[in-house]
């Protein structure tokens, strides 16, 4: 009783029963099975092959009666080409099958490759538009060379006020320039030399 109730326990594997088979490696078989298949398709097969059918049917038939092992209706050649055929197509089908594993392994690894490269595309495309905004941001060698242009008008204006303030100063005897430093104070005016003359002549 207590045996029974320790066999009908799922918590314990259940020891095997029945006969047990060999075990076969897949892989060895598989590339065994393929190694035949090749050489069946091959021409050298057929040719080899019909050179065998056709020297039995030669022995068989030109031979003396008591060296003729398969006399016509040559039975056994039809058993050994019976037993070929029958397991030349499981050996084509097994190579066949095993041919469609690794094309379906390799469209899934293209299927994965594409993927990858679709993203880094993607990624590429998206770090050249923020390169392209960010360069039309960065001053241009145009642009630099007008500012340039530019800042030296404005200096050569500074510097013709600051030519004519230092000739009104010398026609006015009576007033000194202030100096700073031993240097002459420049102050930005925007009058003209005319405007200014004017202003600071006496009236009559």
């Amino acid at each position: 009783m207590a045996d029974q109730r320790r066999a009908e326990r799922l918590d314990q594997p259940r020891e095997p029963r029945g006969v047990r088979l060999p075990r076969v490696d897949q892989e060895t078989f598989g590339r065994w099975s393929e190694g035949i298949a090749r050489g069946m398709g091959t021409a050298n097969f057929i040719v080899y092959m019909t050179l065998v059918i056709g020297a039995w049917f030669a022995w068989n038939t030109l031979a003396p009666p008591s060296w003729r092992f398969d006399p016509y209706t040559f039975t056994f050649l039809t058993l050994l080409l019976s037993i070929q055929a029958s397991y030349a197509a499981p050996l084509i089908l097994l190579a066949q099958n095993r041919q469609s594993d690794r094309d379906r392994i390799a469209l899934e690894e293209d299927r994965r490759r594409a993927t990858m490269q679709k993203a880094e595309t993607e990624y590429l495309a998206r770090e050249i538009a923020a390169l392209r905004i960010a360069v039309g941001e960065v001053a241009t060698r145009d642009f630099v060379r007008s500012e340039l242009a530019r800042l030296a008008e404005e200096l050569d204006e500074a510097a013709q006020r600051r030519q004519r303030r230092e000739r009104r100063q010398r026609r006015q005897p009576g007033r000194e320039p202030r100096r700073h430093g031993g240097e002459p104070l420049d102050e930005p005016q925007d009058e003209l030399d005319g405007d200014y003359a004017r202003d600071r002549r006496p009236e009559g």
